[in-house]
């Protein structure tokens, strides 16, 4: 149940593992090896914070890192904890070579579209492909520290060049597909890179749609460019002016051996990527080689329990950070299921759960977004299909209601780690996520990522239990950006997270740490409702109305009054609609009277930005009369004009 101090108080236990599942786990043969066997989780986490030197060499030898560690672990500086502390000062690794370690024989990839299809390279095979796309892109002239971007799809080919870019020691960056020239540009424009490389097509709800023509134009606005590599056959067009057009079936010179990995030191930069920008100039995020790599094998291997063999199907794009930690899974032995098409496609919503079955995958990857969809169209996997391989479904990009836990575990599999997880673009990773050892509970995150000093903190910046406040992070963490890419980088990034207090962590969730341990996550800081000043996370609305009978999607924003503001509720609705007085009274009842809306409106559709999260910030730009730019951030960015002010219609009727 909701509670009336606007919190969420549900503890209610909806999945425990086994005892002879919990014993198998990564996680506790990591703690016994560490001298933690019999130990409370907390006790784990309580030592990968305080000693973050033996923590972090743990993991390395845990995880088996190729590489040379280096004499130390864990540098900090007493000045500037946070920002000027450093991991593994004088280690040397390549990212590509410990995410293609695996047996020859043992398979890597499985790419698979939205007709079923199906294709399997192995490791050995994969290596190959990464050893063609290293030596093509030497042969245009990258090097260590060039900027290698992507405009493709969530294939093998996309993810070859990934890692052939990872092993020269350039830097890989990627848009999606759907990404329009504007969105690209605006993020691409930014890190100047040497070479892109350009899919002709893709594949999205039954339609094969063309990207050639508008990656040549990308590629003529970008000055630096040298060359644009396109995937597959040569295409019947010129390129841009001054720019070297090539296609990589021209080059069956390039020899099928593996590639040769440069190794580098830890903080070596590996990704740009890119927050949504849907409020400004998206920010570019440089992460580090080492700090990536250790961050997310600790969260595939002891948080998401990822063993040699299992199979992770993550749906997401290139763009998406989900796509740079999902294919991190290939450092555990795990082979990952690439998926190119619409989640739920036209006609066929179900077909991501029968993939599922059909492809033996053991983790899957998804959206609050996506299992409310499922719940609304009626699909019911448990009905039809054995699951039998899949152990935990993990969930990011927003917070997961108590209905999503109620769906998974009734309608896909009563048997399954629903593992909500949450962190960001920023981090590359999760500050709270799931535990192979512990229960679900519904409407909770498990545990706080391990190594990482994750507090509440109230409005006099002290750590709270049970109370909703401002998530940071007290310590330093492998996995923090290198710098924003541009000048002025380094000072753009403290100001972003390390404004608000110095050398503490301020990430721009509301949260609240539950007594059990566990974590809800109820919006964003710069989204919080504050009603009278009290304030009020966007979740704790969504978690009860989109349980309604009638409603198929909602949005909430705080509208600025004099000395104020007012809840403004959005709903779109289905045939039978909704009655906004029973909007009301539930919402009275099941958070509290603060809760309840100023204005309930409707409207045809809600704003998601390529990711699938919701857009409020820029529904409230479109009602107070703003502009909001970089709609080609925006999934639907044609909804947004029924948020204007003139055509906004009250739920009862009146305007």
């Amino acid at each position: 149940m909701h509670g009336k101090d606007n919190t969420l108080t549900t503890s209610r236990i909806v999945w425990t593992p086994d005892e002879e599942r919990a014993a198998a786990s990564n996680l506790k043969r990591f703690m016994e090896l560490n001298g933690f066997g019999g130990a409370p989780y907390e006790t784990l986490h309580r030592w990968s914070v305080a000693r973050p030197d033996e923590f972090w060499s743990a993991l390395w030898t845990f995880a088996e890192i190729i590489g040379e560690p280096g004499t130390v672990s864990f540098v900090r500086d007493r000045e500037r904890p946070m920002t000027g502390s450093r991991f593994f000062p004088d280690a040397s690794l390549n990212l590509a070579e410990n995410l293609l370690r695996g047996d020859a024989d043992a398979p890597a990839v499985v790419e698979v579209d939205e007709t079923g299809e199906t294709s399997t390279l192995t490791y050995g095979e994969l290596r190959r492909e990464v050893g063609r796309a290293q030596r093509i892109l030497r042969d245009l002239g990258v090097e260590p520290g060039d900027r290698v971007a992507g405009i493709v799809p969530n294939n093998a080919a996309a993810l070859a060049y990934t890692l052939g870019a990872l092993s020269i020691g350039a830097i890989w960056t990627s848009c999606a597909p759907e990404f329009g020239t504007a969105g690209v540009l605006d993020r691409f424009g930014q890190v100047d890179p040497s070479v892109l490389v350009l899919a002709p097509d893709y594949l999205y709800n039954g339609r094969r749609h063309d990207l050639l023509a508008k990656g040549l134009d990308i590629a003529g606005s970008l000055p630096g460019l040298g060359h644009v590599l396109v995937l597959g056959a040569a295409p019947d067009v010129s390129g841009p002016a001054g720019v070297g057009l090539h296609a990589t079936d021209e080059r069956a010179d390039a020899g099928d051996e593996p590639p040769h990995f440069v190794r580098l030191p830890f903080d070596h930069p590996a990704f740009i990527v890119y927050t949504s920008g849907t409020t400004g100039l998206p920010k570019s995020i440089v992460h580090r080689a080492g700090g990536i790599l250790v961050n997310l094998l600790k969260e595939h291997l002891l948080h998401s329990d990822v063993h040699q063999g299992d199979r992770m199907m993550y749906f997401t794009n290139t763009a998406w950070m989900m796509y740079h930690w999902s294919i991190a899974a290939l450092g555990c032995g795990a082979s990952v299921v690439l998926y190119d098409g619409a989640a739920i496609p036209r006609d066929d919503p179900g077909l991501l759960w029968r993939l599922i079955d059909d492809l033996d995958v053991t983790h899957f990857g998804t959206s609050p977004k996506y299992l409310s969809m499922m719940d609304q169209l009626g699909v019911e996997p448990a009905s039809t299909l054995t699951l039998e391989h899949l152990r935990v479904i993990l969930s990011a990009g927003a917070p997961l209601t108590d209905d999503n836990f109620t769906w998974v575990y009734d309608r896909a599999k009563s048997d399954v780690q629903l593992a909500s997880i949450s962190g960001g673009t920023e981090i590359l990773g999760c500050f709270v996520l799931g535990n192979p050892m512990a229960p679900v509970r519904s409407g909770e995150i498990q545990v706080l990522g391990l190594g990482l000093a994750v507090n509440v903190l109230d409005d006099r910046r002290a750590p709270v239990v049970g109370q909703p406040g401002d998530l940071v992070c007290t310590e330093p963490f492998p996995s923090m950006p290198l710098t924003f890419w541009g000048e002025g980088g380094d000072e753009r990034y403290r100001q972003a997270y390390f404004d608000v207090q110095p050398e503490v962590w301020h990430h721009g969730d509301l949260a609240q740490v539950q007594t059990s341990g566990g974590m809800v996550i109820s919006g964003r800081t710069d989204t919080t409702l504050k009603p009278g000043g009290v304030r009020i996370g966007t979740s704790e609305i969504y978690r009860v109305v989109e349980g309604l009978p009638g409603v198929t999607d909602s949005l909430v924003i705080g509208y600025p009054t004099a000395d104020d503001m007012e809840i403004w509720l959005f709903l779109v609705t289905g045939e039978t609609g909704v009655n906004p007085d029973d909007v009301r009274a539930v919402l009275r009842r099941e958070a509290s009277p603060r809760h309840v809306p100023a204005r309930i409106l409707t409207v045809e559709d809600i704003p998601y930005n390529l990711a699938g999260k919701k857009v409020e910030g820029a529904a409230l730009k479109t009602v107070t009369g703003q502009d909001v730019k970089n709609r080609d951030s925006l999934r639907n960015p044609g909804c947004l004009d029924g948020f204007r002010l003139d055509k906004l219609v009250d739920l009862q009727g009146a305007s």
